[in-house]
């Protein structure tokens, strides 16, 4: 599935769209280049999840958020500063993230697939526009 967002608000109102239909142990994806809306996509997540997005940073120097208030608890993971890294080493399984929903940045810099992750694409158009692609591992 393709969107395009036009406004942050846009792609907040998409990224709550999708968070209307996670279950616990979803795992979201999350690339794109510097700017092109990862963090508000992730703050989109939290508001559909029932959590306050202004609570929602960008994880970058800590790596994991772990937001807590909504119907599931959303654990926000930046690998953007990390050359490569397994889910296991950054200790996600022992946070129990199977009962929340895990939303990576950078996922590229993961050592392994997470089959059945859903992959969200946010490519830059212009200094407003954004083309947001949807797809299922």
């Amino acid at each position: 599935m393709q969107k395009t967002s036009r406004s942050d608000e846009d792609t907040a109102a998409l990224a709550r769209d999708l968070a209307s239909r996670l279950k616990p142990g979803d795992v979201v994806l999350l690339s794109g280049n510097l700017g092109a809306g990862k963090t508000a996509f992730v703050r989109g997540l939290a508001e559909g999840l029932g959590i306050d997005p202004t609570d929602v940073s960008s994880p970058t120097f800590t790596i994991v958020h772990e937001y807590r208030g909504g119907r599931l608890t959303l654990y926000h993971v930046d690998l953007y500063r990390l050359e490569r890294a397994a889910t296991g080493d950054l200790g996600l399984e022992e946070m129990g993230v199977a009962d929340g929903v895990l939303a990576i940045e950078w996922p590229d810099r993961l050592t392994h697939d997470l089959p059945g992750a859903q992959t969200v694409n946010l490519e830059i158009v212009d200094d407003q526009t954004r083309q947001i692609t949807y797809s299922i591992r």
